[in-house]
This record gives structure tokens, C-alpha cells and sequence, in this order.
């Protein structure tokens, strides 16, 4: 990391925060494709991929190993209006290659800012990405370079909430971070009910009980299961992921598996 770049982090972090060990040595980011839109109704704002493309820069210089699973939602979504009366298996492929598109502009964003980063897709696109080897993934980290798992799980029927949690565990993550549109888990949808309860730490056990929409019931079960912590955070607010990423659980929401219920004062 060069000295503009410490500069930089210092101005974007909190004094508390700054001096914090680094609490996880690899993390598995997750992005809805929506992020990538910007203030659009739809498709890709590529100033908003480089702006993304910084952020993990950021995190990058840390020396922590990134792995990034991007949705499709800002292109197709398999039970979005979009996809009309299609049968559903055939709408979640079409999903699938959305989320290769995404990976690739991801890709382009962070090797403009001279990040090596490889795209590899669960569905074999050998001109575009890599084929997911779990073994490979694992190297590529292991030599710093960003990865990017594309096209979920390979398989209809599952979310990239999904896919989040499988290659997670595949690589031994120590966490997900999961980037939204607000700064944590709510009651209810804050957008909706402005007087909704924000979590500051939370059970999966409780997550599943209230049914809260955090990520999808399996992808939530399968970390409860391996006991693969889930913090949930603002991606709109500059240098939430490296706040993430040292432990500042000020920014959003933890999820454990027995994490005591606590909301924001």
C-alpha cells in the first residue's frame, strides 16, 4: 500500500477502528446485481462498478483474501415479472448468465485499479471464466488475487444467496458480508415501516423464525449449520467493507449461531 493510499484509508476509517488487528484473514463478500445499477432502473453504471471495484482495492491493500459472489438481478431475475410464464428452470439459467455479465464488469472494474482478479463460473464459459475448481479458488486467494464465483450454484432452483453460502464454506471463509441498501436487519422492511427495529446481532435461529429477509432460508441454514458467521451492512456508505472487515460491528448486523438478540439504541 503506498502512502496516498494509507492517507486515504486513514481519512475513510474511524480513529477507533483503525488500529484494530485484522479480525478476518479471508472474507466472501456478497452483492445484489441491483448495486450495479446505480441511481438506474435497470443494467449496468459503470462509474458504480468502479466505485465498487475502489472499495475492495481498499480491502485488498489489507492483505485479506476477497472472494466475491455477485447477483443478476439488475439484468434477469428467474421469478421476477420479467421472466413471465417461462418455465422456471430455463429463468434461472438465463439468471445465471446475468451474474457472468456482472463478474466480468466486476472484473474489468478492479483490474483497471491494477487488482489481479480471476471470474470463475459454475457453468462453463471457457472464453469468459475460469471453471469453479474449489482447489484452484483456494490458489488463487492464496496469491491475493480477488475471485469472482459466477453463475451461482451451477444449478436452477438455488439463489446466489445460495451460492454465497456454498463457496463460502468451500474455501473456508471466515465470514459473508453481505453488502445491501441499508445498514443492517430490520423488523421489517425499513423502506416500508419506517419505525422498524434494527438488529445489531441476531441468531440465525432468530432469523429464520421471523422470517426475515436477509438472504434465503436454505443459504441461511447451511451457515447455521457450519457455524459461518453472516454480517450484514450499508455498501452505499465509503469504507464500510474495510470497517467490516475489522470488526466494527457498529455498521450493521451480526448474524451467529448463538448470538443474543440485540437492537441499535
Amino acid at each position: 500500500m503506498d502512502s496516498e493510499e494509507k492517507i486515504s484509508l486513514t481519512i475513510r476509517c474511524p480513529l477507533s477502528v483503525i488500529h484494530y488487528f485484522m479480525v478476518y484473514k479471508r472474507i466472501l463478500l456478497k452483492l445484489s446485481g441491483e448495486v450495479l445499477m446505480g441511481e438506474q432502473n435497470y443494467g449496468i453504471d459503470t462509474n458504480v462498478a468502479e466505485a465498487i471495484g475502489r472499495e475492495i482495492k481498499a480491502v485488498h491493500a489489507l492483505g485479506v483474501e476477497i472472494a466475491v459472489v455477485i447477483g443478476g438481478g439488475n439484468i434477469f431475475r428467474g421469478v421476477s415479472k420479467s421472466a413471465g410464464n417461462m418455465d422456471r428452470a430455463s429463468a434461472d439459467y438465463i439468471g445465471m448468465l446475468a451474474t457472468v455479465m456482472n463478474a466480468v464488469v466486476l472484473q474489468d472494474a478492479l483490474e483497471k485499479l491494477d487488482v489481479f482478479t480471476r471470474v470463475m463460473s459454475a457453468i462453463d464459459i471457457p472464453q469468459l471464466a475460469e471453471p469453479f475448481i474449489r482447489r484452484r479458488a483456494i490458489r488463487h486467494l492464496e496469491k491475493k488475487r480477488v475471485v469472482i464465483f459466477a453463475a451461482g450454484t451451477g444449478n436452477p432452483f438455488f439463489t446466489t444467496d445460495s451460492a454465497a453460502s456454498l463457496r463460502a464454506l468451500e474455501i473456508k471463509a471466515d465470514i459473508i458480508l453481505k453488502g445491501t441498501k441499508v445498514d443492517g436487519i430490520y423488523s421489517a422492511d425499513p423502506m416500508l415501516v419506517p419505525d422498524a427495529t434494527r438488529f445489531t446481532q441476531i441468531s440465525y435461529q432468530e432469523v429464520l423464525e421471523k422470517q426475515l429477509k436477509v438472504m434465503d432460508a436454505s443459504s441461511i441454514s447451511l451457515c447455521m449449520d457450519n457455524n459461518l458467521p453472516i454480517m450484514v451492512f450499508n455498501m452505499r456508505e465509503d469504507g464500510n467493507i474495510v470497517r467490516a472487515v475489522q470488526g466494527d460491528l457498529s455498521i450493521g448486523t451480526m448474524v451467529t449461531v448463538g448470538g443474543k438478540t440485540q437492537t441499535a439504541k
